[in-house]
């Protein structure tokens, strides 16, 4: 068979003509503009480090394009890292049973390891590796915007993996397809449309933590990156309420750009990619994607792009670790087990030390009574997690479903929700904290939504995913059944939304504990309320720059996260695996 490049088998005819239509000068400007502000945010990237300190933010309005387009290329250079992250971690812990021992554990304390407890040892460490450029606060601050993107997306992913149709593996191992070849060519187009709607609910919660990742504080040193998050913590200290307002209209309009010019061509060009035989005749449609469809000259230039991305998915690469063998021989059996042993005393032995070099530190500076005391503020915010995440669920469990079970609707509802998802918790601190200290309200309970407020959107995003995957074939089965009620959500959708639910719920909770660490202690002006709880100590002990009490709380945290998890999530993840598979 031969794979080589010939363009008149590969482009359809428009791609004959050289010479551009009416089209392409219409998305010729578009790309010219893209490439343009990778080239300015590559500029001001290298600039000295000294600009950071003699540009101080300006409250003027008219500097918000610009902080609006820092802050947007920040996010899409973490959206990229976490893709690429999504892809290798999450197919190593779901390809690879030992190192998904180790994996989706360390992945469940990642989500939970807050972003104020350990930005102060990146911003460090990435201000080492480029002391005399911009370049080092930028890598801090896109990290700091990857860890609220990149959990949500790989246990999506993971989650896919995990779920792939076993009649759809059977076929391509049937089809003698190697590890990478099935990798190409069914799991990651069977992951797709959970991914991308994962991916947009990352980008929209990395707006939650733009504030902390632009206003970088390294010991005495203060680094504030030009930006929509700068501006608001500039808004938040100085009261300006008209600047909070311009925030709010900026955010709207970068909200709404990448849904038309990213996620929107993204979900129509993923919904091919649907697990159906019969068609649901309202497939989700992009202007952009037809837009670029329609030209000569772009499309002709893109037939040997995707030319290479087909040659690539198509070369026969083997992994042997990612290739289950099916019927092992005794011997195997022994050998495997062995290797297991082998392999969990390891790991255990690497804890261990890890634990104890740990501990050692943190006995410097804290008492028995502290850690209980620690416990004791873990528990509370437990409580508050279990309580919104289990309101949230009873909310937006039913409106994902009925949004991504109509296309048209999710269409005109997606940037209605990005734009939720987006609202930063800091934008209602004035409300929250007017509030409370004029009705003399308890903290404890009246800043708790804080807490869901930007987390909650995981699981709405995760079940219009799965709403959205669920085969048109079983929906029309149980039309002609004549399933409806109670009955069509217990037997039909929740079962087959389920997998995904678990998702977005894991990723909701140890989002949340890490919302906590600003719900918990909030501020406006020079008006701070605080609630009793595992956030506002982590929060409380930052600020004052007590290291050993900081990482007693993320490590409270990270056991309570890890436990919470294990004990709850896991085994309900593990259910969904073997009983409700779509297969």
């Amino acid at each position: 068979m031969d794979f080589g490049f010939n363009l008149n088998r590969t482009a359809n005819a428009s791609a004959w003509r050289v010479l551009p239509n009416r089209w392409d000068f219409v998305a010729f400007p578009l790309i010219i503009c893209i490439i343009a502000m990778a080239a300015i945010g590559f500029h001001e990237t290298m600039a000295p480090i000294s600009t950071l300190q003699t540009q101080a933010i300006s409250l003027d309005p008219a500097n918000l394009p610009e902080y609006a387009m820092r802050t947007t290329l920040r996010m899409l250079a973490a959206m990229v890292a976490s893709l690429i992250f999504t892809l290798v971690y999450g197919t190593l812990a779901a390809k690879s049973r030992r190192a998904g021992q180790v994996l989706v554990p360390i992945l469940d304390i990642l989500q939970s390891v807050p972003v104020l407890g350990y930005i102060s040892f990146t911003v460090t460490f990435f201000l080492a590796l480029f002391p005399a450029r911009v370049l080092g606060a930028e890598l801090a601050a896109i990290f700091a915007i990857f860890t609220s993107q990149a959990w949500n997306m790989t246990f999506s992913f993971y989650q896919s993996l995990r779920t792939v149709p076993r009649d759809l593996d059977e076929v391509s191992r049937g089809f003698h397809l190697t590890s990478w070849q099935r990798f190409w060519k069914l799991e990651v187009p069977f992951s797709m449309p959970g991914l991308i709607w994962n991916m947009m609910m990352s980008m929209s919660g990395g707006w939650f933590f733009v504030v902390a990742s632009e206003a970088i504080t390294v010991g005495n040193h203060s680094i504030t990156l030009p930006g929509i998050g700068a501006y608001l913590a500039a808004a938040i200290a100085g009261k300006d309420l008209h600047a909070i307002g311009w925030v709010i209209l900026t955010m709207t309009v970068v909200i709404l750009a990448y849904d038309q010019f990213l996620f929107r061509p993204l979900v129509a060009w993923a919904d091919k990619f649907r697990m159906e035989t019969t068609s649901s005749g309202n497939a989700p449609e992009s202007w952009l994607l037809d837009l670029i469809r329609r030209t000569r000259l772009i499309h002709r230039l893109l037939v040997p792009l995707g030319w290479l991305f087909a040659k690539a998915a198509r070369v026969p690469l083997r992994v042997p670790s990612f290739d289950r063998v099916r019927f092992q021989i005794p011997q195997r059996e022994k050998s495997s087990k062995l290797g297991d042993i082998v392999w969990a005393v390891s790991v255990l032995i690497a804890t261990v030390y890890v634990v104890w070099r740990v501990v050692l530190y943190v006995r410097t500076g804290v008492t028995m009574d502290e850690v209980g005391h620690a416990f004791v503020l873990g528990l509370i915010t437990l409580l508050r997690v279990i309580v919104l995440i289990a309101i949230a669920s009873v909310v937006w469990v039913p409106i994902g479903v009925l949004i991504g079970l109509r296309p048209r609707l999710a269409e005109k509802m997606q940037p209605l929700a990005q734009f939720l998802a987006a609202f930063p918790a800091n934008l209602l601190f004035p409300v929250f904290v007017i509030g409370i200290v004029r009705f003399h309200l308890n903290p404890d309970i009246w800043l708790s939504p804080l807490i869901v407020l930007g987390t909650q959107w995981y699981i709405l995003f995760n079940v219009i995913a799965g709403a959205t995957s669920y085969p048109n074939d079983y929906r029309e089965a149980a039309a002609n059944f004549r399933i409806r009620g109670w009955q069509w959500w217990r037997q039909a959708m929740l079962p087959g939304i389920f997998p995904y639910y678990v998702t977005g719920a894991i990723t909701a909770s140890g989002g949340a504990w890490n919302a906590s660490i600003v719900a918990e202690a909030v501020q406006w002006g020079n008006t701070k309320v605080v609630a009793h709880g595992l956030g506002s100590y982590i929060a409380q002990n930052t600020e004052a720059g007590d290291y050993p009490k900081i990482i007693l709380g993320i490590a409270v945290m990270s056991l309570f996260v890890t436990l919470f998890n294990r004990l709850l999530w896991r085994p309900m993840y593990a259910y969904a695996e073997a009983k409700l598979r779509l297969d």
